[in-house]
Formats: C-alpha cells, structure tokens, sequence
C-alpha cells in the first residue's frame, strides 16, 4: 500500500510539474551566463533581456520582417540574448541548454515563417545582429563576414576596399548573411559564378557543447553540412570566410514589361528556352503579377535583368535570341557593379545616390506574408501558362519570380553542397502579401496562396515536389520531434535536399545527438529513424 502510495504520489506530482516562473528561470539563466562569461551581472543589462527589461521588445521587433509574427497572440521569448562577442553565444548555447529550453538563433529575421524568433514551446532568442563585423582583403580577394552582417553591408564593404570584386548573393540588403549564407545563397550572379555557399573557404561555428570550431576543427562533413544544409540545426554560426569574385567597371541593367494583351505569353514561354541558356553574365528574372489596366483584369510580364558587361553586347545578344522581349536601347543602363545592387534594390535613381543607403537597416519594418517555391525541370507550355495567367487572376494578389539556373549552375554537383537543385531550368517563388491586420484576412490570404500552389503543381518538378530552404514554408510538413520525428522530416526534409538529406542526418546525429538545435524544420537525429524493412 505504502509502494502505491508512493508511486501515486509521484505521479501526481510529474502530472502537476509546472514550468518555472520567469523570474526564476531568468535568474537561473543570468547566474549561469554570468559563470561562463565571467562578467558581472550588472554588466549584462543590454545582453540578457527579460521580458521586463526596457530594451526587450525593441530588440525582439527590430529584425522580425513579416507581421504575421509581430502581433499580440504570437509566442514570445522568455529572454533575448543580444550577443555583442563570441563568449556571449558561447554561454548562450550552454546555459540555454542547462535549462532545457529551446534556442532560436536570428541573423536578420527574415525567415519567411519566423521560425527564428518564433516557438511554441518555452524558448530564447539569440539575436545576432551586433555581430556585424567584415573585415575586406582586397589583396587576396577574400573577407570574413560575421553572421549579423547584412548582405548590404557585406556589399558596401567590399566596395570601399576594391572596385573590382563583388559576392555572388541576395538582392535584398537587409537579408542577414548568416541565414543567408547558410541556407545556400543566391543573387543575380547565379548563372555566372553559382550558389554563395561555393565561395565560402573558412566558417566559424559555435557547437552544442559551446566550443567555436573553424573549418579545420569542425571536420569536412559538418562544413559542408552548414554550407546549404541551413545552420540552424548544427549549431550557431558566428562568421563565413568568403572569396570574392571579379566584376566589370561596367555592368548594364535593364527592366522590360508587357501585359496580355502585349504577348506576354508569347515572351513568358521564349524565357523559358532563352533565359537558363543565355550567356552565363546575364541573368533575368522574371516576374508575374495581376494587375487592371483600364478597368480590365490581365498579368504583367515583367524581365528585370543583370548583364555583366555593356549595353550593345547585351542588345545584340538579345536582339537575336529573344525578338519577342523588344528589348530597347533605351530601356538599357549602363552602370557600376555596386550601383546596380542599388537598383536592383528598387532605388531607380542608382546612378546619382551614394553607396550609404546599402546600410540602412531598415529596422521594426516588416507587411504581413506568405512565401512557397518550386523548381522546373521542363519548359511549361503555353497553354500552361494560359491556365497559370488566369488563375492568377482568379485568386489575385499573387506574384512570381522566375529564377533561371543554367550557366556554371549546370557544372556542379549536386552532392558537392547540401543545395540539390542545380540542373533545374528556374526556380519560381510564390509571394503573397497584404496589409489587412487580423486573423480573417491571414486565413484568406494564406489560403489563396496554397491554391495557387496547387494550380501550379503540375508544372513543377515531382516526388518530391522540390523547394528551397531559404524560403521556408510550413504548409509542406512540420517535425514534432516525438518518436516519429525522422519520418516527419523526411518529407520536409527531402523537397528541400533531396538525397543530400541523408548525409544531413548522419551529420546532425554526430555533432548534435541530443537533437539541442531543432525547430520545425530542422535536421533530425537518425537514433529515431524507423528501421529498413
């Protein structure tokens, strides 16, 4: 009886554990980054930030980029950990992980579903964003770039030293280069040089055990593992050794529209054969849009482009190859490589402003959204894209990007980074955005975009339905992290990596067995994977 009782009792007892208080776990905390950084708790008042500190919510709401994640009901932190050096990230790691919380690590926020500074378990955020640091060396052509950095900065930078390099990545300025990076990496220069990830010789790691690892002490396979794999399920990334890449004084940019009723269909289907197959140095990107003209619903067809070199190169290559885009000398601005990064960041007057504007973070700014991608292995018809142009209209708002690959994308293996995608034709992201505040107008938007995505699947590659880390979506499966783990992220897993999951997940359950660094996407561990029948 007395066994009975015992057993009862603590049974009752497990059943009725509570989560400790925040104050408790915030001093539990503040105790252990105080040991493990051997700096006075009053010296941490801008570092560790509970819920009740003054610059709590300003640090949590600078870098979260969709409103979606920016309102009252969305889960916050217990604490923002605003690390300003290594040991801070260090002691982060160890001490978050003494506690048995959940870390989310942020660069810049732009996570299209916030899973950086987002969970709906107890969790922290480690926010990155003082660790900023590039340091540029024109004579070898390289630059060490700190995970907080963002790509403008990283841009601006490059251009102070050298006038004669750049760095194959995003167009957007306020992306932060260690999610960036990480997840692969791409820009406008894709088809000439390839993935940013192929241009990264060093990295700097903070390990579940709290150690900082470089390439040499972190071994070959997790290198490559954070070198597309997406760093978050690894451990923390501190900073990425990269190598420049040359560019010409003069680069041309150019922006051509046409609606339906201007052969957009005709231009749209000659992309497709045109674009992934083009000179390597020129790079167009297309997009799609509903829109009313004179009170009639039609798409416009826009191609926003990128050629390294002049502008009569450019026409004649295009006058030739590509009559149905009537590309004209007048649309066509010769530039210098760094003001077209400008440009291609929507400042059209690119020629007259100064470099500067790349540094403007452009925090607390954010509009509510939903992004999904796809990949395409085959030209889709046009009778295809007859039906894709009146769905568009039909569902509204909707936009797309087509991405060509091609170029030196074709060169590589697609083993040689965790990124499987590189023999596809285009990448195509879907973009959903809208300024209604509210849970009715998210459900109709979120579900506008998943129907689209539906209307879109027979034209995109299949089994799997591939798609792109960077732009992480949710709709295509989320990991519970119970004992169906591995098969949950298999099937995210898989669309992201394809083959390439596998050596994911033997890296990830050597580094980090306990499976510390998760989120709903993350990597897992394979102690959980169901045995081969």
């Amino acid at each position: 009886m007395k066994i009975f009782c015992l057993i009862l009792f603590l049974f009752v007892s497990t059943c009725l554990a509570v989560e400790p208080p925040p104050e408790t776990i915030y001093q539990n905390f503040l105790q252990c980054f105080t040991n493990q950084t051997s700096a006075p708790p009053n010296s941490l008042s801008d570092v560790v930030l509970p819920k009740t500190a003054a610059a709590f919510t300003p640090v949590l709401r600078a870098y979260i980029r969709n409103s979606r994640f920016n309102v009252t009901t969305t889960p916050k932190p217990a604490i923002v950990i605003a690390a300003r050096s290594e040991s801070h990230v260090q002691a982060a790691v160890v001490c978050t992980k003494s506690l048995n919380i959940q870390l989310r690590t942020r660069s810049g926020g732009h996570d299209y579903e916030g899973v950086s500074y987002v969970s709906n378990v107890p969790f922290f955020v480690l926010d990155m964003s003082n660790l900023r640091n590039i340091t540029v060396d024109a004579a070898s052509a390289s630059a060490w770039v700190g995970a907080g950095a963002t790509l403008g900065e990283v841009y601006y930078m490059i251009w102070e030293k050298t006038k004669s390099h750049g760095f194959p990545a995003g167009v957007c300025p306020t992306v932060g280069a260690g999610g960036h990076i990480s997840g692969g990496g791409y820009g406008n220069m894709i088809r000439k040089y390839g993935l940013s990830v192929d241009y990264v010789t060093d990295a700097k790691i903070v390990d579940v055990n709290g150690r900082v690892l470089d390439r040499k002490g972190m071994g070959e396979d997790l290198f490559w593992a954070i070198n597309g794999g997406g760093g978050a399920s690894f451990g923390v990334i501190l900073a990425f050794r990269i190598k420049l890449v040359p560019v010409p004084p003069t680069v041309t940019v150019f922006r051509v529209e046409k609606n339906l009723d201007e052969n957009a269909v005709d231009m749209v289907h000659k992309w497709q054969f045109v674009a992934p197959k083009t000179d390597p140095g020129l790079f167009m990107r297309l997009l799609l849009q509903p829109v009313t003209r004179n009170n009639i619903q039609t798409v416009r067809a826009s191609v926003v482009a990128l050629f390294l070199g002049n502008r009569d190169t450019v026409m004649s290559t295009l006058t030739k190859d590509f009559p149905e885009l009537g590309l004209k000398k007048e649309n066509c601005t010769e530039m210098t490589w760094i003001q077209s990064v400008m440009w291609w960041a929507n400042n059209d007057n690119a020629t007259q402003i100064k470099p500067e504007i790349l540094l403007d973070r452009n925090p607390d700014s954010a509009y509510f959204l939903k992004r999904k991608s796809d990949f395409v292995d085959k030209e889709i018809t046009k009778e295809g894209l007859d039906f894709l142009f009146k769905k568009m209209i039909e569902v509204g708002k909707i936009g797309l990007v087509f991405n060509p690959y091609g170029g030196i994308m074709t060169e590589v293996a697609p083993t040689k980074t965790p990124f499987p995608h590189r023999n596809k034709l285009y990448k195509i992201q879907h973009s959903m955005n809208w300024k209604d505040p509210g849970t009715e107008a998210e459900s109709s938007f979120l579900q506008k975009a998943r129907t689209f995505y539906s209307y879109m699947a027979p034209y995109v590659t299949k089994n799997p339905r591939h798609t792109y880390i960077n732009y992480r979506d949710l709709d295509i499966g989320v990991n519970s992290h119970g004992p169906n783990s591995y098969r949950e992220a298999e099937v995210y897993g898989r669309m992201y990596f394809g083959e390439n999951f596998d050596r994911l997940v033997k890296v990830k359950t050597a580094v980090d067995p306990q499976n510390f660094f998760r989120d709903e996407q993350s990597i897992p561990t394979s102690s959980i994977k169901p045995p081969r029948r």
